[in-house]
């Protein structure tokens, strides 16, 4: 059984202090001039939609076999054995709703499917742990046991991982909106799970909200501060109709940021790209913007564009030398690694990880030779020109190795060297390491990225969201797609 992901684990950019700073990225952000940071527009051609297409029904598929049917619960990965993880399960309610819309399955199928996750978790016990509780005061714990829904171990209730379910949720309270009684009920049952939430009971240090909280030590250490995923926390709890955050929440959290120029581009710096991706899957960035992105002259979805374009950029340059890296072979994130090892490589000194949030900006450098195929295909509405050449040219060099039954699978290291021991994962010959594994979390946001690139699909959903919309304009966004919003 791999060991569980904690909230300092998952989010190891967040909470680590870095390594290796400073001086590699003055040498990323220097680096020889190379190809242009810009490349010029491509057409997508005929060939990209067919790959890309072929890409999120075998993502689709991740979620659709493996959710279960009884409860809702998806593995946290595949094929290893696995507890469910709260946040795949919220990329699975958006993915029934995105299946039903493509027709991988029926509307009927998808609702069938809909209404039985949120049937069970808006029944499953919560309250004192020992009484087999998935969670608390409307959170739910980052893990849960594949078949009973109690919490997996001690790890943390977790606000984040609750986001991602309460989004998934509500983005099918949207789309299934018909007259019809089971329809209805999602709607209900999306609703009552949401109003649950008690994120003024998750602030530990008002105003900012806590990432987490266990029974056994109480509030976790850490808030969300600085630029990350915790967006999509900020927005839920300012948007709540029953345990709303105080509006100062919003600009307490930006007062954290860290602007910066790294590899030719300025925006808010955070190392691995899952933190430009996550909340941009539901939550439209196109167009309005906060106090802060106002002042900077762009939204966020430019600062998640110049994000991903720094992350060529630094693969380019590849200060590091590892091996495979490139203009079509990039992107650091959130991962799968091959083992917690130092290494000799090629007379020089290496550090390789397992699990380990991956990443590069100019506070913060974490980066080993392992490429996720979730950083580039997550990128695809903010960069299809570079994103797309990035994933086929993943599954040109490679093929089987990183892409099979369920799409990408989560990582690979060119540059780990053969005869040492792995965490997992497997080695082929004259190539290097290849996860073995998918995980939910990085299927997801593969699965919803590509959705929004070709139809805005999931944006288009939650601009019809009345608590997405009360939430940013609390935290005083306007401009764009939301000053046409119903008030």
């Amino acid at each position: 059984m791999v060991r569980p992901r904690r909230a300092a684990e998952r989010f190891g950019s967040v909470l680590r202090p870095a390594i290796a700073v400073l001086a590699l990225a003055a040498a990323a952000c220097h680096g020889n001039p190379g190809p242009p940071l810009r490349p010029a527009p491509r057409s997508v051609t005929e060939t990209d939609r067919a790959f890309l297409d072929t890409l999120e029904e075998k993502t689709f598929r991740y979620f659709w076999d493996l959710g279960r049917r009884d409860n809702g619960l998806v593995p946290d990965r595949f094929p290893t054995p696995s507890f469910s993880s709260i946040a795949a399960v919220g990329f699975a309610l958006s993915g029934y709703a995105i299946g039903a819309e493509r027709a991988y399955v029926t509307r009927e199928e998808a609702r069938e499917r809909v209404l039985g996750t949120l049937r069970f978790f808006a029944h499953v016990p919560s309250g004192k742990v020992g009484t087999g509780a998935a969670g608390d005061h409307g959170f739910f714990y980052h893990f849960l046991d594949m078949e009973t829904g109690a919490r997996y171990g001690t790890v943390e209730l977790s606000t984040i991982d609750t986001a991602l379910f309460l989004a998934g949720a509500l983005s099918c309270a949207r789309y299934f909106d018909r007259p019809v009684a089971p329809e209805k009920e999602i709607r209900d049952l999306a609703e009552e799970l949401y109003r649950r939430a008690d994120w003024a009971w998750a602030q530990a240090r008002p105003p900012a909200v806590s990432m987490g909280w266990t029974p056994e030590k109480g509030f976790l250490a850490y808030d969300w501060q600085g630029y990350n995923e915790g967006m999509l926390v900020y927005v839920l709890a300012l948007g709540s109709p029953t345990h709303a955050i105080d509006a100062a929440a919003w600009p307490r959290y930006t007062s954290t940021y860290f602007w910066s120029r790294f590899e030719g581009e300025e925006y808010v710096a955070f190392a691995s790209l899952f933190g430009y991706q996550f909340s941009h899957a539901w939550i439209d960035f196109r167009g309005p913007r906060d106090p802060y992105m106002r002042a900077k002259g762009i939204d966020y979805f430019e600062n998640s564009r110049r994000a991903t374009y720094a992350q060529r950029r630094y693969a380019i340059d590849n200060p590091g030398r590892w091996k495979g890296y490139d203009e079509r072979a990039w992107g650091l994130s959130a991962c799968d690694g091959p083992a917690d090892v130092a290494l000799d490589v090629d007379g020089r000194r290496r550090r390789f990880f397992t699990y380990a949030a991956r990443g590069v900006s100019a506070r913060e450098i974490r980066d080993d030779g392992t490429i996720t195929p979730s950083a580039a295909a997550g990128s695809l509405p903010f960069a299809p020109e570079i994103a797309i050449p990035a994933l086929e040219a993943m599954f040109e060099r490679y093929g089987p190795n990183v892409l099979s039954r369920y799409g990408f699978l989560d990582a690979f290291n060119p540059s780990f060297p053969a005869g040492h021991p792995l965490h997992h994962g497997r080695m082929e010959p004259g190539l290097g390491w290849f996860d073995t594994d998918y995980l939910g979390i990085d299927e997801g946001v593969i699965l919803a990225m590509i959705e929004n690139w070709r139809s805005g699909f999931l944006w288009s959903l939650m601009r019809r969201d009345p608590h997405v919309i009360r939430g940013m304009r609390r935290a005083g966004f306007a401009g764009g797609w939301l000053d046409a919003a119903p008030p």
